[in-house]
């Protein structure tokens, strides 16, 4: 158990209640069934039908002070937050998931906003879902989905971690070190499209030194080897047919250990091989013609 502020929270599997709290929750119920069942049975007529009321702002004001009553009237009959049990917690900030819940130890557990809250919750960077559960009396139970980086993203000097949804999930980078590169102002929005371009040929993509989304329209891909870096210059179109072409290309011809600096796949007819002097030695034979499709490229 961890103790934050004044809140335990725990991190459980979706426990159930251990057999001490049960043997406990029996003499609660018997000593405060009824005033338990009467808080209840008007917190669900004044906070979940509030379809009755009028719509004037002194009616609105009198429903308000009625509600808080009730919910004051619950916590006395023993509906009081004692545990917050967390399931799915890795990378969420302790001290952010707690600014987002704003409760603690001994508050009503009927004066938790659950929509809101889960809302607040789910504008932590890490977190995707949420969901929350009242378990009566006394606890709250949280199932958190993390985000998961696949690409580390260089943006103006800084390094951050991005998902498959393109969401900047934080910039603690260190231990994901083994995650593709990226750059390009919008290349978040095309992370999962890179890493399944990227996978579709394993062999490239173990010499893939970065990507850099260009022109907001295509890659520019890295790769290392013995003698240095190439850089391969995908089409706008079919970018995954010609990085397919390449591996090929390159285990039936050595390709990659050419003395090129710049392999150019953007025409859909023609394969364009720079060197450092800026000569450009002979396509490689055999080489497959792509259709040439609609849209410019950069």
């Amino acid at each position: 158990m961890r103790r934050m502020n004044d809140i335990s929270i725990r991190v459980a599997d979706r426990p159930t209640p251990p057999a001490d709290l049960r043997r406990r929750l029996q003499p609660f119920w018997r000593r405060r069934a009824k005033r338990a069942a009467i808080a209840v049975v008007v917190l669900a007529a004044v906070i979940g039908y509030p379809a009755w009321l009028l719509r004037s702002g002194g009616a609105a004001r009198l429903a308000e002070a009625a509600r808080q009553q009730v919910i004051a009237l619950s916590a006395r009959a023993g509906f009081r937050v004692d545990e917050i049990y967390v399931e799915g917690r890795s990378r969420t900030p302790r001290n952010e998931l707690l600014a987002a819940l704003r409760i603690r130890r001994g508050d009503p557990i009927f004066a938790l906003d659950l929509a809101a809250t889960r809302q607040k919750i789910e504008e932590i960077s890490w977190v995707k879902t949420v969901t929350i559960e009242r378990r009566l009396p006394s606890e709250l139970h949280l199932l958190i989905t993390e985000r998961a980086p696949i690409v580390v993203w260089q943006n103006q000097g800084r390094y951050y971690l991005v998902d498959r949804d393109g969401q900047v999930v934080g910039d603690e980078v260190d231990e994901y070190a083994g995650l593709p590169l990226m750059v390009g102002e919008s290349a978040p929005d095309h992370a999962a499209e890179l890493i399944d371009l990227l996978g579709a040929e394993p062999d490239l993509k173990k010499r893939v030194k970065a990507s850099q989304w260009v022109g907001d329209r295509r890659w520019n891909i890295t790769v290392e080897r013995a003698q240095g870096s190439a850089e391969i210059q995908l089409p706008e179109e079919n970018p995954l047919g010609a990085w397919h072409e390449l591996a090929k290309l390159d285990r039936e011809q050595s390709l990659l250990e050419r003395a090129v600096t710049v392999i150019d796949m953007r025409l859909p007819d023609r394969l364009v091989l720079r060197t450092t002097g800026g000569g450009e030695p002979p396509a490689p034979a055999n080489r497959a013609k792509r259709k040439p499709r609609p849209g410019k490229d950069a």
